[in-house]
């Protein structure tokens, strides 16, 4: 019985150390047909909420030492709110996606574990890259993870006027200088480690 019991707790810590290997090094690569990154600000009169198409994502993560690398790329002239006359106004004059015609997210380091199934909360650090001026954040990030697939949900706010962008409030209508960006990433792994699960 103790062989057996020994035999046992052998094969899991083998079976954790294999993970650990596997975990070092795993890519993503996004889906944009099945992402989403929607967007929220108020005025004095109502609340615009509306979205952006990503053009394409990937990113890779270490589990070992936490470290991340991978651009996130959105078309900064797709923002939708439902009103063809505020959404030019935005493409045109607040975000000048005609000098500016992307936005980015790059990646570079994580606070936390992703579990190789279900459910983990982490944090992730990287480079936000906006209007031609690149910021540093911190997102608070939900993953989910089944098989090879990856779902990963976060929100953050963008202080828009504070980066150097106008605020399109006018004599009659305050709009608040900061928008809040919701995320719902679709991906699958990539690497040889992760298909190997």
């Amino acid at each position: 019985m103790v062989t057996r019991c020994a035999g046992v707790a052998a094969l899991w810590i083998l079976t954790i150390a294999a993970w650990n290997c596997d975990a070092e090094q795993v890519s993503v690569d996004l889906d944009p047909a099945k992402t989403q990154i929607a967007f929220t600000i108020s005025d004095t009169l109502h609340t615009v909420n509306g979205h952006f198409r990503l053009k394409e994502g990937h990113f890779s993560f270490d589990g070992g030492s936490g470290s991340m690398s991978g651009n996130i790329v959105v078309d900064a002239s797709s923002g939708d709110s439902g009103s063809a006359t505020r959404d030019k106004r935005m493409t045109r004059d607040i975000l000048e996606a005609q000098r500016f015609p992307e936005i980015h997210f790059s990646p570079s380091s994580k606070t936390g574990s992703v579990a190789p199934s279900g459910a983990s909360d982490v944090s992730v650090t990287g480079s936000f890259l906006i209007h031609g001026q690149a910021h540093e954040i911190t997102v608070p990030m939900h993953v989910e993870m089944s098989g090879h697939e990856v779902l990963a949900r976060a929100t953050f706010v963008v202080p828009y006027v504070e980066w150097g962008m106008k605020n399109p409030s006018n004599f009659l209508i305050r709009v608040k200088d900061k928008v809040e960006i919701s995320l719902t990433a679709v991906g699958h792994t990539t690497s040889a480690n992760a298909n190997a699960r």
